[in-house]
């Protein structure tokens, strides 16, 4: 194409190309100094124009991206969050995952910032101060010092970083609850899409943008009932069921009693009190996720350039695919194929081929089949719980 000058029109911002700006400035310089002029691309002329060209370029491409950051759909970064602040809502920061520890030792010792280390040298700062009771035990919360979904399977958390007189051994019964990641620009653009909605002309989905809205909510899905009978998931007839990751349980019971329609049930195993504007305590419930770990087995082929990195790379990229379905969605085999070939670093030129592939919910027997998760359960990624061999 020829080059013209940027400019707006119904279908939005239009902005030449640089060989278009590249081939302008050729052609007016031969307009200036002459047409005999050799502008070929081993002289300095040439190159001069081609470094104005990029920067004229660049700089088209910055009115682009101001243009695009009027709106949800488009803008990136900043911009986004300005732009969601209008719904109410802000990006989601970084969860650091937590896990209860139990620790062991003298009698009366105290512990003072003190800090864990698990099997994967990841260090836990502790609550503090910890006392030991009299029979030197005491419980505490250690909390990761990185951000975002570190795993800390039972008895994982069992490495002592600061030694304190008096204190002999930790280790963590439970597995940890699993941090989150700054939320991302396509999260944050759907998450503020549902909250739009609140405002909407069915019940349902003004609930769905009401618990959108909710600080710290980070995944949720809700469910509708409006039958006589209670459906093959189990949920009562004439029911709504919310299933809530994140957040504060009143917070989101207050957002589910205030879009629900009255005389439907709000079903759930967490239940909280809420007080209506007469005084009268009103019952709201709904459920936590429960996680299900999944253990995968995989067998690569490896091609030049494999090394033990790759083997980490698949574990990472399965582990990361788990970690990002949605509440109730099931587990399909076939996307860990997908998966797994993200650790390629070079698309064209992979470093593995991958010979079979198995999965199963954690203790199962691992097989091609895929995996069906409850209503109210989600996919959590596990490198622990995920094997590669390598021929």
């Amino acid at each position: 194409m020829a080059y013209f000058a940027p400019f707006i029109d119904a279908s939005g911002l239009h902005i030449p190309a640089y060989t278009d700006i590249r081939d302008q400035l050729v052609a007016d310089a031969k307009t200036i100094f002459g047409s005999d002029i050799y502008l070929g691309i081993d002289t300095q002329d040439y190159q001069w124009i081609s470094a104005v060209a990029d920067i004229i370029y660049d700089s088209f491409l910055t009115s682009q991206g101001v243009y695009n950051s009027r709106g949800p759909s488009t803008a990136l970064g900043s911009p986004l969050d300005i732009i969601v602040k209008l719904n109410g809502i802000k990006r989601l920061a970084a969860v650091f995952s937590t896990c209860y520890v139990t620790l062991t030792g003298t009698a009366g010792t105290t512990i003072t910032n003190g800090v864990a280390g698990d099997t994967n040298g990841n260090g836990w700062s502790l609550s503090s101060p910890i006392v030991l009771d009299g029979a030197g035990q005491a419980t505490a919360l250690a909390t990761c010092q990185i951000a975002g979904p570190v795993t800390a399977n039972p008895g994982q958390l069992n490495k002592i970083v600061t030694p304190t007189y008096g204190w002999t051994s930790i280790t963590n019964d439970l597995a940890a609850s699993i941090g989150t990641n700054v939320e991302t620009d396509a999260q944050l653009r759907s998450r503020q899409a549902i909250s739009t909605a609140q405002p909407s002309r069915t019940v349902l989905e003004g609930m769905q943008g009401a618990v959108a809205a909710v600080s710290g909510v980070t995944r949720f899905r809700v469910y509708e009932n409006d039958t006589n009978v209670t459906d093959p998931d189990g949920l009562p007839a004439h029911s709504v069921t919310a299933v809530v990751e994140g957040g504060d349980s009143t917070s989101i019971a207050s957002a589910i009693y205030e879009k629900k329609g009255p005389g439907c049930y709000t079903n759930g195993t967490t239940e909280i009190i809420l007080t209506d504007a007469y005084g009268n305590p009103t019952f709201v419930r709904f459920y936590r996720p429960t996680y299900v770990d999944i253990d995968v087995v995989v067998n690569v082929k490896a091609l030049s350039g494999y090394t033990s990195n790759t083997t980490a790379d698949i574990k990472a990229a399965i582990a990361a695919y788990c970690d990002s379905l949605l509440i109730g969605d099931d587990l399909y085999v076939s996307s860990l194929w997908s998966a797994s070939f993200a650790a390629n670093e070079v698309p064209n030129k992979p470093q593995f081929s991958i010979t079979g592939l198995t999965a199963a919910k954690h203790g199962g027997s691992p097989s091609t089949a895929d995996i069906v998760i409850l209503f109210n359960e989600v996919t959590r990624g596990n490198t622990a719980y995920i094997v590669v061999n390598v021929t």
